[in-house]
């Protein structure tokens, strides 16, 4: 098995130095003042993969020459489409404070309110354009071949300024290939875990209110993996936008399995029972039905390389403590004040904006999904070419 610890921090180490991030785990003093959050969503590939299938299935006989030549001059070309361009901006809006009440029976329903609402975060990370080749090769035995997969799993980096603060990593688990070859779907295992609660989302306000395991309690990080794709059958039926499988992951983090730092690191070693579970299943991608005529005029039935979307869900969320439930006075006058600091931004530093680019990354060979978060005043132009952007 080449999935190990290694061989995967060594791919996690040439997609960081090409986005030029910081290595995961690598948490530096963060910054004083409001810093952007940048999530980088990593498409894996693997040729190792498509080795091990053939080897399962036996090898299949497939004929070659002008149509696997005209192929590989098409699928190519289509990496860099997306590459780079910002394609979607929008606003997030502003968790703000509002009108405390100020009656003392109405008091303590506003701070649990609040304090509900900053106890659960969710953020949804959404490939720009279809990804393409999930296949390294074009098919002549049917839209369900999965001879040359390529495609080998998924990873989430959130960084904030140059600090690392969450890393995620799953790779197709390779002990349930026989899955891909009798059932036609794979499922993913959980590799690599870095998280912290003290460097998470949470609480979920503009207040300068710091996580604290003396106010809060059950921390627990959620992933949803959904795989989507777009795929025309040789009866030319357009199957638009079908889910192809769902993942979910449920991790409770307690402060005991933390580190001195406050960071939880978790690598699965190659052939260990992963410790974390990835539940759910995903279809191979369907390949797009491409009959045309070959250089003799004869008609030739064949199917894509396979283009699919992806759409990562992350949530945070945590309870209250009962010592902070009982100083709830103290706490909802901390927050009056804190609330009338705020009142002096401006609508462009309240504003929280997200902007997001996808392109293929020829060394790392894998897809790169680059979404920041900033406050609108320094979602800047400047700030977008900093970070390796275009604006269209």
């Amino acid at each position: 098995m080449e999935t190990t610890f290694k061989t995967i921090y060594r791919k996690t180490f040439a997609l960081c130095m090409a986005a030029m991030l910081p290595l995961p785990g690598c948490a530096q003093e963060t910054n004083k003042g409001v810093q952007e959050t940048k999530y980088t969503t990593f498409v894996y590939t693997s040729n190792e993969l498509a080795n091990e299938i053939s080897k399962m299935n036996g090898e299949r006989d497939a004929s070659r020459g002008y149509l696997g030549d005209l192929f590989d001059a098409s699928k190519n070309s289509m990496k860099g489409i997306a590459g780079g361009y910002v394609t979607s901006f929008f606003d997030l809006g502003v968790n703000a404070i509002g009108s405390l009440f100020t009656r003392n029976s109405r008091r303590k329903k506003a701070w649990e309110e609040e304090v509900k609402k900053e106890n659960v975060f969710q953020t949804v990370i959404n490939s720009v354009s279809e990804m393409s080749d999930f296949y390294d090769d074009t098919s002549f035995d049917g839209a369900m071949d999965p001879k040359g997969m390529r495609f080998d799993g998924i990873g989430c980096l959130r960084t904030e300024g140059r600090d690392t603060m969450f890393y995620v990593s799953c790779h197709i688990d390779r002990s349930k290939i026989h899955r891909i070859i009798n059932h036609s779907k794979f499922e993913l295992v959980l590799d690599t875990l870095i998280v912290s609660p003290r460097h998470s989302n949470l609480p979920n306000t503009r207040l300068d209110i710091p996580y604290s395991f003396e106010d809060r309690k059950n921390f627990t990080l959620a992933m949803d993996i959904a795989i989507t794709s777009s795929w025309m059958n040789e009866i030319v039926q357009l199957q638009k936008d079908q889910e192809l499988g769902l993942f979910h992951i449920n991790i409770p983090v307690d402060q005991k399995v933390l580190g001195k730092d406050g960071f939880l690191r978790y690598a699965r070693r190659a052939d260990e029972a992963p410790r974390y579970a990835v539940v759910g299943e995903c279809f191979i991608v369907p390949r797009s039905y491409m009959g045309f005529r070959d250089d003799k005029d004869n008609f030739k039935d064949c199917w894509g390389t396979g283009e699919y979307k992806l759409t990562v869900t992350i949530k945070e969320t945590c309870d209250v403590t009962d010592q902070y439930r009982a100083r709830w006075k103290e706490d909802y006058k901390h927050r009056r004040r804190l609330a009338k600091v705020g009142k002096h931004q401006t609508l462009a530093e309240q504003t929280w904006q997200m902007i997001s680019s996808q392109k293929w990354d020829e060394l790392a060979q894998s897809w790169v999904i680059t979404t920041l978060k900033a406050p609108a005043s320094k979602l800047s132009s400047d700030l977008i070419n900093q970070l390796g952007l275009k604006e269209e």
